[in-house]
């Protein structure tokens, strides 16, 4: 599904479907532009969905509120395994809400955060988070 330009409802209509899926091993929605919206919706469904290991959200316009609705959900997700959030608009107050979810979260092994606006001491804050999953800025 990347590459399509779904925004955030067409975001909303996959969440919808992936709150339910038993077998999607991989999404893809990179390039849609979902923003925080999308990315709140999806997060919605990742709270539930308990089998979906990898997820790809790079550039998409996802900021800290988008990034904190996500970090909700990887506090009770216990399935996903690999979260791309490359190139994207989260900045410090965001990263530092996935860091802190990534102490809860026993399952991610690697949070892709390159390309996003974060400062000199945020990524060393992000750095110093010791957690089983690996966070790349």
């Amino acid at each position: 599904l990347a590459n399509n330009v779904i925004g955030p409802e067409g975001a909303s209509k996959v969440a919808e479907a992936l709150a339910g899926n038993k077998t999607l091993q991989r999404l893809s929605l990179a390039n849609n532009k979902i923003g925080d919206e999308g990315a709140r919706k999806v997060a919605e469904a990742l709270r539930v969905n308990q089998t979906l290991p990898l997820v790809f959200l790079r550039n998409n316009n996802i900021g800290d509120e988008g990034a904190g609705a996500l970090a909700d959900a990887l506090r009770v997700n216990q399935a996903l395994q690999h979260m791309n959030l490359h190139s994207n608009n989260i900045g410090d107050e965001g990263a530092g809400k996935l860091a802190d979810a990534l102490a809860v979260n026993k399952t991610l092994q690697q949070i892709d955060l390159h390309n996003n606006p974060l400062t000199e001491s945020a990524k060393k804050v992000v750095h110093s988070v010791q957690t089983s999953a690996k966070m790349l800025v």
